[in-house]
């Protein structure tokens, strides 16, 4: 079913375009995300605002007192060569035949427009990222004027019909050329193509409805965002001209290098010296990590240089999902590069243990190898 543009406005189906104007007026005041931060008045602000649209619009109303709907399927009328839903073919006649085309003229833009979003940046630790926090931010933005309340005009003093464009917004001028005479249109340099003026403006706003303003909000952030990600805030970046309804703030996400981990996708990367004995011997490890506190890692014996070992699930939280990563260990293993005349006397008593195991270079075809250059046809094949 068509949406009742007129109930959601709260006005009769012949209400005039003043009666309009006064009614979205009256709501917006009471459901501008400035005055009223609630979600459902923020979505009740958008849908006022659509009405308001689509009512000012004669040929939108048109349709929808013909019993459609203007704004579905992006908005379009659709349909014919009216230009209204033939990619602006009225602009084509206009501008080549004199303004041949007449069925469908053009619109003030109006005062009331839509605002533009806004983008800051925050730096998160990694411990931030993982938990999640709410971080609280200054914007200097754009908000609606208190005084006015978007209207831009002084006390009761209302907008007047623009004398340099008689409402249009535009202005034309006929220039002769090879193809005869050829009419173009610009926005009007007085109203800026709204179609009206403010002959008292407001003394805060100057007539714009909005003001600059420096202010604190609360942006909550999730578990398990990352650098270059963005917070989207529904309606919190500026308001726009007229006290159009306020565009977003997108609050982007810059991570902190940590001292003992690096970061993966969801995995956390750590390097852990191992000397040499524990490495043989093995031995077990305690890992300060990011969410569960002090973890054990057990390094068993025989444990080969350039080895790794993982913790499952000890990693970053993956976003809006109850699963994590895994911790990564890499195990550097330490060789001596000093020893005493004692500590030497014991290798060599070791070595003599040991008579098997001596240095040799392998055959690319042996066990040992065949890892060891699959590792290194892996890491030139990654380049």
């Amino acid at each position: 079913m068509a949406r009742d543009y007129y109930a959601l406005l709260g006005v009769a189906r012949n209400a005039t375009d003043q009666e309009i104007k006064r009614a979205y007026r009256k709501l917006a005041r009471e459901l501008h995300p400035d005055v009223n931060p609630e979600p459902e008045a923020q979505e009740r602000f958008r849908e006022v605002s659509t009405a308001y649209e689509v009512l000012t619009d004669a040929e939108k109303r048109r349709i929808v007192d013909l019993g459609g709907d203007p704004m579905e399927n992006g908005g379009g009328a659709g349909g014919g060569f009216s230009g209204a839903g033939f990619g602006g073919l009225g602009d084509v006649f206009e501008a080549f035949f004199g303004g041949m085309n007449t069925s469908n003229p053009r619109k003030p833009r109006g005062r009331v427009q839509p605002g533009a979003d806004s983008l800051l940046r925050t730096r998160l630790s990694l411990q931030e990222c993982a938990v999640g926090v709410t971080k609280h931010l200054t914007v200097d933005t754009a908000i609606l004027c208190d005084v006015c309340v978007g209207a831009g005009t002084n006390g009761n003093s209302k907008p007047v019909r623009c004398e340099t464009c008689g409402g249009a917004g535009e202005v034309q001028t006929v220039q002769r050329s090879f193809l005869g005479q050829v009419m173009t249109s610009r926005p009007c340099p007085t109203c800026r193509g709204a179609g009206e003026t403010i002959p008292d403006p407001c003394r805060k706003c100057g007539g714009d409805g909005r003001v600059r303003s420096r202010r604190e909000i609360a942006a909550p952030i999730p578990a398990g965002v990352a650098s270059g990600m963005r917070v989207r805030l529904a309606a919190q970046g500026e308001v726009g001209p007229g006290g159009g309804p306020a565009g977003d703030l997108y609050v982007e996400i810059v991570e902190q290098p940590h001292d003992t981990f690096v970061r993966d996708s969801d995995d956390l990367h750590c390097t852990i010296r191992v000397p040499m004995v524990d490495a043989t011997l093995g031995t077990t490890v305690v890992i300060d990590t990011i969410l569960d506190g002090p973890v054990e890692l057990t390094i068993p014996a025989g444990t080969q240089p350039g080895e790794v070992s993982v913790l499952r699930g000890h990693g970053m939280p993956k976003l809006r999902a109850n699963s994590r990563g895994d911790l990564i260990a890499h195990l550097d293993i330490v060789i001596p590069t000093k020893m005493d005349s004692k500590q030497s006397d014991l290798l060599r008593k070791y070595k003599a243990m040991r008579p098997s195991e001596r240095t040799e270079v392998l055959s690319t075809q042996s066990e040992h190898n065949s890892g060891l250059f699959a590792r290194l046809r892996a890491s030139f094949s990654g380049r």
